[in-house]
């Protein structure tokens, strides 16, 4: 496995209309490493976003599409989500703020 520093295990936050409304009840959903553990996505979101408090991090791995040009197949790259739950005593995330 590679050695992954905290930055790098948050790739990007997914903006959808069912990550936002989550953001109500504090869950937030990010794009992750594909090799990323559950610890080293609750160590990077604690580390990264001050005053944030993790309660537990569940995780989609997700396959990639099968795209064709003509005759040619091929699949797109497969990623892996993370859905981040908060703590009731925790700041929020400021990166979703005034979206």
């Amino acid at each position: 496995m590679a050695d992954l520093k905290y930055y790098d295990v948050i790739l990007k936050p997914v903006i959808t209309e069912k990550s936002m409304n989550q953001m109500a009840e504090k869950k937030y959903t990010f794009l992750v490493h594909p090799e990323a553990t559950k610890p080293m996505i609750k160590e990077a979101v604690e580390k990264m976003f001050e005053g944030t408090k993790v309660k537990r991090v569940n995780t989609l791995n997700c396959d990639g599409k099968k795209r064709r040009r003509g005759m040619v197949v091929g699949k797109t790259a497969k990623t892996k989500k993370a859905i981040v739950f908060l703590t009731e005593e925790s700041k929020d995330i400021e990166i979703f703020e005034g979206l």
